[in-house]
């Protein structure tokens, strides 16, 4: 059969700047595992976290330390969405497209298009995992950061929330709203004054760079966080710094992940509900948890909607992406090639289907999302 796609290949490549595309800040600033090999939707990917370290005495000896067992135990991320678009063209779309240049056209524009959908979806999924996988929040719910000209407190205290978490600060990443970067474009003069910022790029192309350490990108998909509906809260038993799981009694309606909560006792941190209740129960928080005691009988408060943005070391968020499983033997596909799309960096097979006086062609991929380390991801509120 020939190879239907090695004649289109320049076609395909050419058609990946053509639509518009939503801007896409988790992608590139999270870590990626994208092995070759298939995936089914249900399997597990597993990768390596690394325990901290064991301190001991030094004790002089004849020879030198044992020391321990270095653990490494495996991370499991699930393949949890396995998606793709498919458009087609008949035997009379193709006679007629032909005769003009529309079918190279329709086809890069519908190319543009499948890759353009899917990175939306994945780009949400890493939105969702880093907000609902938070430890702890800076910032007014409802009102945009760097409002205040020459002010850089939400970088500095957002990073903070980092740093007393323990969080690596070599490849540090905050991902904003496209409203909050026009704000820091608009009103933070140390970063666009080249005399003070010693740089030409953030002015003439309006390229964020890095600021304080923390790489800056903009996401087309951090929308709107909807509070739950819990009222009347207050925690059961007494709660050590450190603690997670946390009960609660005493009121009603939902608490739910991505929610920010208060306790009486400890006003001053906004901690982030990575589990949540439909009743009186047990929420989880991000790590490392509580930093002070709360004890029982604390009221709770929810935090406002808000839209979040979202700081975080690389290592904290992971993507898998795969190319979607097919049959022992393959199935009905003529042709299939991997291409890359150069907007994300990802990688879509894209599978041509002869059918009964048509021609499909299908852009796929399989993938998962996991927030593995919610101390190194912190939510900056807008």
């Amino acid at each position: 059969m020939a190879n239907t796609l090695t004649g289109l290949a320049p076609i395909i490549f050419e058609a990946l700047d053509v639509v518009s595309r939503e801007l896409v800040g988790f992608i590139p600033a999270v870590t990626r595992d994208t092995a070759a090999d298939r995936a089914a939707l249900g399997q597990s990917v597993n990768f390596p976290i690394v325990a901290p370290g064991t301190v001991a005495d030094i004790a002089p000896a004849a020879t030198g330390p044992t020391g321990n067992d270095t653990s490494a135990p495996a991370g499991t991320l699930t393949i949890s969405k396995a998606k793709s678009t498919v458009f087609y063209l008949t035997g009379e779309d193709d006679l007629t497209l032909r005769q003009t240049s529309a079918k190279a056209t329709l086809f890069k524009n519908a190319v543009a298009q499948g890759m353009r959908a899917l990175c939306n979806l994945i780009e949400l999924d890493l939105a969702n995992a880093g907000i609902n996988g938070a430890s702890r929040a800076y910032g007014t719910a409802g009102t945009l950061p760097f409002g205040t000209a020459v002010d850089f407190s939400d970088f500095a205290q957002t990073r903070r929330i980092l740093e007393d978490n323990g969080a690596p600060t070599s490849d540090l990443h905050l991902v904003m709203t496209n409203a909050v970067a026009a704000n820091l474009r608009g009103k933070q003069s140390g970063l666009f004054k080249v005399n003070e910022s010693g740089d030409t790029q953030f002015l003439r192309n309006g390229s964020l760079g890095q600021v304080e350490g923390m790489q800056l990108h903009q996401s087309g998909q951090l929308v709107l966080h909807t509070k739950g509906t819990g009222t009347s809260y207050t925690t059961n038993g007494s709660n050590g710094p450190g603690t997670v799981s946390i009960p609660i009694i005493t009121g009603t309606n939902t608490v739910v992940a991505g929610d920010v909560v208060t306790f009486a006792a400890d006003s001053n941190n906004k901690y982030m509900v990575n589990v949540g209740v439909a009743a009186p129960g047990t929420i989880v928080i991000g790590n490392p948890g509580l930093l002070v005691t709360v004890g029982a009988t604390n009221a709770m408060t929810i935090g406002n909607n808000y839209t979040p943005n979202v700081a975080f070391d690389r290592q904290a968020l992971v993507l898998a992406c795969r190319a979607p499983a097919e049959p022992m033997g393959g199935d009905s596909a003529i042709d299939s090639m991997i291409v890359v799309d150069p907007v994300s960096g990802l990688p879509f097979e894209i599978r041509v289907y002869a059918q009964y006086h048509r021609v499909a062609f299908e852009i796929g991929m399989a993938w998962g999302t996991a927030a593995v380390k919610s101390n190194h991801i912190a939510i900056l509120l807008s």
